[in-house]
């Protein structure tokens, strides 16, 4: 897939006309329709006024390549924190309800146990002894105290888990290193639930959370893996001024027709 042109369609083109005048011929082009100037992200002469201008170095840094990709994959997982941040929050508020009402809860869930004992005698089902509801009724003994606690932890979580969620889908460094030391934290906590009672749910967590701290590790150079962010800044500069630096090696000009142009009325056909 060309992640550049890919992104360039639902994001319009990157130009930039730079003041050193060498580097601006090579990057502008005229044409008997008009002047065209080459997009920094995928390459291609594009028709119109150029978006913007000023010294070579201060170009705007625009992500191309993989780094688009990358991308892609980080706001996917921010949307996963998302998620589980308000169903976590859910949770938790349902627990604080449960604590200011034990004693009704606990009535009204006898009240049911008995109505449905018939049909699980009719089962040869023995409800008393259930582990299900053995583990229902053992919540009812709980301390309000101790509730109250296990909500204000989840709640805890879910805001760790959005404010995670915002940090990635804005693409923020810090953002990468609290999910991967967030995420690690808990592995252990996930391994030990896999012991107690195996689903493809936490099967699937768990395996979605390891990618997801091996991934960020590896590829943003987190940790000083990879040469750290000195090697992960130097790598998207140089990425996102490719175009440039090749435009500068490239010999005389290129005329318009030895490249793809875009215009308006093209992209509309």
């Amino acid at each position: 897939m060309d992640w550049n042109r890919r992104t360039c369609a639902r994001r319009g083109h990157e130009t930039y006309a730079p003041d050193e005048p060498a580097l601006r011929e090579r990057l502008h082009a005229r044409t008997p329709v008009g002047e065209a100037w080459r997009c920094l992200r995928c390459g291609d002469y594009v028709l119109g006024e150029v978006k913007g201008g000023g010294p070579a170095d201060e170009a705007p840094v625009v992500m191309r390549g993989r780094a688009l990709r990358d991308v892609l994959i980080l706001r996917f997982l921010a949307v996963e924190r998302a998620a589980r941040g308000v169903l976590i929050l859910l949770a938790a508020y349902a627990v604080w309800r449960f604590s200011n009402s034990q004693d009704s809860v606990r009535r009204l869930f006898e009240d049911d146990l008995t109505v449905f004992k018939p049909v699980a005698e009719h089962f040869h089902y023995d409800l008393d002894h259930s582990p299900i509801v053995d583990t229902i009724r053992k919540t009812f003994d709980y301390k309000h105290s101790t509730l109250m606690w296990v909500a204000i932890a989840m709640v805890v979580y879910a805001v760790i888990e959005i404010v995670e969620a915002v940090g990635l889908w804005l693409l923020k460094r810090w953002a990468e290193y609290l999910t991967v030391v967030a995420t690690a934290a808990f592995l252990p906590l996930e391994g030990y639930e896999m012991r107690e009672h195996v689903s493809w749910i936490k099967v699937c967590t768990l395996a979605l959370n390891i990618l997801a701290v091996v991934y960020i590790i590896v590829a943003k150079r987190l940790f000083g893996v990879r040469g750290g962010a000195a090697a992960f800044e130097a790598e998207r500069h140089s990425e996102s001024l490719l175009e440039i630096d090749e435009a500068v090696h490239a010999g005389p000009p290129r005329q318009p027709w030895e490249e793809h142009v875009h215009s308006p009325r093209a992209e509309a056909h």
